[in-house]
């Protein structure tokens, strides 16, 4: 299983004949530009081009030059497009990302914010954010942390994230959580060890393991961490951004702090 980000594809060129709907993309695309480096001009130019009638080579034209003279600008361009993208994906799929699957969840049960983090057994950045998040859990009473299994490093992998999701059915999700990281990389010895710690049964552990009847759920979170452009493990909702990584505990809690504003 494995998780590809989307790129936007490259354009053949500013000056090709385009379609009005790629004219009006580039349009946008070059207001967000003059937004993100601080520049108004190229806002009124288009603005002006559209309402007196200019054609579609005069409006390429202009969005043609612009760009040569200030190609600094596509960057913090292109990651505010991404952005925006990116909220406008959690904002329709809000529900579905927020809603946990059985007890996978620690924290405040109706917290005013709440922090997604897709993760995976086998990944080290994930065991390091642990610390990160339990300080959060800790110092804020009103924050509730959802995960979603995403095991996309190794067969062991999805074993350990289908006990998981059974911990999760029988109410023992963050004791088994906790146990299985402490465990170090997931093997079928530490996965069963880890169950019998949280008090799963060691058939039913077993036979979960085997069973790809809670596959369904891997397969979603999967499509919605696709949707959202993540790229790997860790990967944190919170609000209406993304976060990449073992970002840290300064970076989570700027991130809920904004979360928490709006």
């Amino acid at each position: 299983m494995t998780l590809h980000s989307r790129t936007r594809e490259t354009e053949p060129g500013f000056r090709t004949a385009l379609s009005n709907r790629k004219v009006q993309m580039l349009i946008g695309f070059l207001a967000a530009a003059a937004a993100a480096s601080g520049t108004a001009l190229a806002v009124r130019s288009t603005d002006q081009a559209a309402g007196n009638g200019f054609s579609r080579t005069q409006i390429e034209q202009i969005v043609h030059d612009y760009i040569l003279e200030h190609p600094e600008i596509l960057p913090e361009a292109m990651e505010r497009l991404q952005a925006r993208r990116v909220s406008q994906v959690i904002e329709t799929q809000r529900r579905q990302i927020e809603t946990p699957y059985g007890g996978a969840w620690e924290g405040a049960k109706d917290g005013d914010v709440t922090i997604v983090e897709f993760f995976d057994y086998g990944c080290g950045y994930c065991r390091a954010s642990l610390p990160d998040i339990a300080r959060l859990v800790d110092g804020d009473k009103k924050l509730k942390v959802i995960y979603r299994e995403l095991p996309i490093l190794s067969e062991e992998s999805k074993e350990a994230a289908r006990v998981s999701l059974l911990a999760a059915e029988q109410g023992k999700y963050m004791p088994f959580h906790k146990a299985l990281y402490a465990a170090g990389h997931p093997t079928r010895d530490s996965i069963l060890a880890a169950a019998a710690k949280s008090g799963i049964d060691a058939k039913e552990a077993a036979a979960a393991m085997a069973s790809e009847r809670r596959d369904v759920e891997i397969e979603n979170n999967l499509k919605l961490a696709q949707a959202l452009g993540a790229n790997g493990t860790p990967t944190f909702v919170i609000g209406d951004q993304v976060l990449a990584g073992a970002v840290g505990y300064d970076a989570l809690k700027e991130a809920i702090a904004t979360a928490r504003q709006k």
